[in-house]
C-alpha cells in the first residue's frame, strides 16, 4: 500500500503553464503520474503538452474527477492558489512553493484546519509512491517500491537517505517532504499516523533539523503509539544558537528545545535510534527489518 498519493490519484497541477510547472509536469507525467488536468486562472481551454487547463480548480475537479493537486505557483499568488484547492475540495494538496509569506501561511493554515484536506509543504520537495505517482520535483529514479516509509523537513536529506535505502535494497512505500517552513500543513505526526495505519510499511525513517519542537512532538507519538519502529536523523549538530541555518524553520531559540541534542534525546528515550549519518540511519533500518 502507500499513504497520500497512488497510482488512482488524479492530480491537476496548479500553475502548468509557468516554467516550473510545465517542466515537472512533464517529469511527473513520464514517472507515470495520472496528471488530469492544469488550473491557471484565465488561461481555460488551453492544452500543455495534451493536458487540458482550466481556470479554477473546481472546473478542473468537476471536469476531470480530479482529488489531488500539485501547486506551482509563485509566492505571491501560492496562498491564494491553495485557498481555492482547499475549498474545491480535493483530498491532498501539495506545495511545492518556496517564499509563501508566513502571514499568508497562517491564513491558509487556519482555512486547512477546517477541512479533510491533507496540506503538504509549502516549500517541500512533495511526495512519491514509488512506481506509482510522484507530486513535486522528486527525483524519481533513485526511489524503489518497497516496505519503508520516509518523512523528512529536508529534501537533500530526503535523496541521501532514500539513495542508500535502495542501493541496499531496501524499497519505499511512500515518501513524505514536509518542508522546512514555520508555518506547514502535514507535520511528523501527522505523517507518522498514517505510515503506523498503513499495513505494507514495516520501517519508518524521520529525518529532522534543528529548530522549533515538531521532532520532541513526533518522540512523543512514537513512544505513546506507534508499534512500527522508527529509525531517525537530525541535521544542524553544529549550528550555534540563535543561528539560522537554511530553512526557515530550522533556529534554535537558546532556550534548550529545537536543539539537536534535545531531539536527539527524546527520539531515543521514545526508543528510536538515530544515527550519525545517512548511512547509519539505514544500519538501523536493517536492523529493524
Amino acid at each position: 500500500m502507500s499513504i497520500l498519493v497512488d497510482a488512482d490519484s488524479r492530480v491537476v497541477v496548479q500553475g502548468i503553464t509557468g516554467g516550473e510547472g510545465k517542466f515537472h509536469t512533464r517529469q511527473m507525467t513520464e514517472y507515470g503520474t495520472n496528471v488530469v488536468a492544469g488550473a491557471v486562472p484565465g488561461r481555460g481551454g488551453q492544452e500543455v503538452d495534451g493536458t487540458p487547463v482550466y481556470d479554477t480548480v473546481a472546473g478542473a475537479a468537476r471536469a476531470e474527477d480530479a482529488d489531488t493537486s500539485v501547486v506551482f505557483v509563485p509566492p505571491a499568488f501560492a496562498a491564494d492558489a491553495l485557498l481555492e484547492a482547499l475549498d474545491a475540495p480535493l483530498d491532498l494538496v501539495v506545495a511545492i512553493t518556496e517564499g509563501i509569506p508566513q502571514q499568508d501561511m497562517a491564513t491558509v493554515y487556519r482555512k486547512a484546519s477546517e477541512t479533510d484536506t491533507h496540506l503538504v509543504g509549502p516549500n517541500c520537495p512533495g511526495v512519491i509512491t514509488p512506481d506509482e505517482a510522484k507530486l513535486g520535483i522528486l527525483p524519481g529514479d533513485i526511489f524503489a517500491d518497497g516496505d519503508v516509509g520516509l518523512v523528512s523537513r529536508s529534501g537533500t536529506l530526503t535523496y541521501q537517505v532514500v539513495d542508500s535505502l535502495t542501493s541496499r535494497g531496501l524499497g519505499q512505500t511512500t515518501a513524505v517532504g514536509i518542508g522546512g517552513d514555520p508555518i506547514i500543513g502535514t507535520d511528523f505526526v501527522d505523517a507518522l499516523e498514517l505510515f503506523e495505519a498503513d499495513p505494507d510499511t514495516r520501517a519508518v525513517v524521520m529525518c529532522g533539523e534543528i529548530g522549533g519542537e515538531d521532532e520532541e512532538e513526533a518522540a512523543r507519538y512514537i513512544g505513546e503509539r506507534m508499534d512500527t519502529p522508527v529509525a531517525g536523523f537530525i541535521a544542524g549538530r553544529t549550528a550555534p544558537p540563535g543561528k539560522r541555518m537554511g530553512h526557515a524553520g530550522a533556529i534554535v531559540s537558546g532556550s534548550g528545545t529545537g536543539t539537536a541534542e534535545s531531539k536527539i534525546a527524546a527520539l531515543e528515550e521514545a526508543s528510536a535510534p538515530v544515527g550519525d549519518t545517512p548511512e547509519e540511519v539505514v544500519d538501523r533500518v536493517e536492523d529493524f527489518l
